[in-house]
């Protein structure tokens, strides 16, 4: 099964409490941490994909070699397969490490990258997938699943935030736990939730 998220942003203690441009409320890093990675193991397997699109981690830790030690530990804690869009906050350097240091997972690499975006079919859908949120003026069946802006949303239906601080997950019919991963049907329910609210604006 795919899973989608964003903006882990892991290591970035400048966003506990109300700090910064996307506050989160925890005592410290670790126990984000914690959070996150106990709420996105308990729905994914190593049988399933991750996509993750993009700011993954702040380590400002010198050197940067520590950095990214620390990083590609940390993410070997999470179940599944990660595909890694590169976002802002993400280095080339952080990309290079995690592939020199890759591994099987089911026989399939633990880490893939892409420097821009990428592009899947689901469910009769074409899911073009990027840090950035995409103008993709009139569209049939095409879906922008993006990060990036954190407590924000994109005044277009088309495009669907899948940051762990979206608003727009308030369209699912539960809550879901922060840092876990939007599966497919999430993203269902995400993608009809806007176009309905949407027909109720005009």
């Amino acid at each position: 099964m795919n899973f989608f998220t964003a903006d882990t942003h892991f290591f970035h203690k400048e966003l506990l409490k109300d700090h910064d441009f996307a506050p989160r409320d925890f005592t410290n890093i670790n126990a984000m941490h914690e959070a996150i990675i106990k709420n996105w193991n308990q729905r994914v397997t190593d049988r399933d994909v991750v996509y993750h699109l993009g700011d993954i981690a702040l380590n400002f830790v010198r050197p940067e070699k520590k950095a990214h030690e620390e990083v590609y530990e940390l993410l070997k804690r999470l179940n599944g397969r990660l595909v890694l869009i590169k976002g802002n906050h993400d280095s080339r350097s952080l990309f290079k490490y995690l592939s020199k240091h890759n591994y099987l997972v089911n026989g399939k690499p633990k880490f893939e990258f892409h420097s821009v975006g990428t592009i899947i079919k689901m469910n009769h859908r074409q899911l073009i997938m990027s840090h950035y949120p995409i103008m993709l003026g009139i569209v049939q069946q095409v879906i922008n699943l993006h990060g990036h802006i954190h407590h924000y949303s994109v005044n277009i239906k088309e495009n669907i935030n899948v940051g762990v601080d979206t608003p727009e997950k308030d369209y699912l019919d539960y809550r879901i736990p922060f840092g876990a991963p939007f599966s497919e049907s999430d993203i269902e329910q995400m993608i009809d939730g806007k176009r309905i609210d949407f027909k109720k604006r005009r």
